[in-house]
């Protein structure tokens, strides 16, 4: 048996038929990805319809606060597990004369919030760790969701979807 050449064997791989359709099949793939991007960019820039533009945003919330509840965990038809407590942040202020007055009544506001964690590690590190007078920092997402509750009454609830969960107390910190 002869073997061909390196130059022969490259010569009959550029003119095979299947590799030449092969080429131009990718060259063709790769230029309409290129001019698909270039398209959508020169639309997004160039438009004036509000629903072609294609815009980036952010849902972003970080809380700084303390455990109100110890976390429980909820299923629902054995799917998409979720660790659900509640936390609260306080934000105070000085009533007086002036901004740098050291005078007058301090006042102070509670807001609650309610933390959903349904990242699988995340969720059972919150669930097992996570506990009432904590003191932790929650990043996540702000959600509004909707249910009916025992009244068959329609309900709005505003939610944090947590990504990472911050121990800052020094008893759970020892537990960990």
């Amino acid at each position: 048996m002869v073997h061909p050449t390196a130059s022969e064997s490259r010569e009959n791989t550029l003119y095979n038929p299947v590799s030449i359709q092969l080429r131009k099949s990718l060259v063709n793939k790769m230029l309409r990805s290129a001019s698909a991007q270039l398209f959508r960019q020169i639309v997004r820039h160039n438009t004036t319809d509000v629903s072609l533009i294609l815009e980036r945003s952010i849902n972003k919330v970080q809380l700084l606060g303390r455990v109100g509840q110890d976390p429980v965990m909820r299923q629902v038809d054995g799917r998409n597990p979720v660790t659900i407590f509640s936390m609260a942040t306080n934000e105070m202020w000085r009533s007086g004369e002036g901004e740098s007055s050291h005078t007058g009544d301090v006042s102070q506001k509670t807001t609650w919030h309610r933390i959903s964690v349904f990242k699988p590690g995340l969720r059972d590190v919150a669930y097992q760790y996570v506990k009432k007078g904590s003191r932790i920092l929650v990043e996540g997402k702000l959600d509004y969701g909707e249910y009916v509750d025992k009244n068959n009454v329609r309900r709005q609830a505003t939610t944090i979807i947590a990504d990472n969960i911050i121990f800052l107390s020094d008893n759970i910190r020892e537990r960990v």
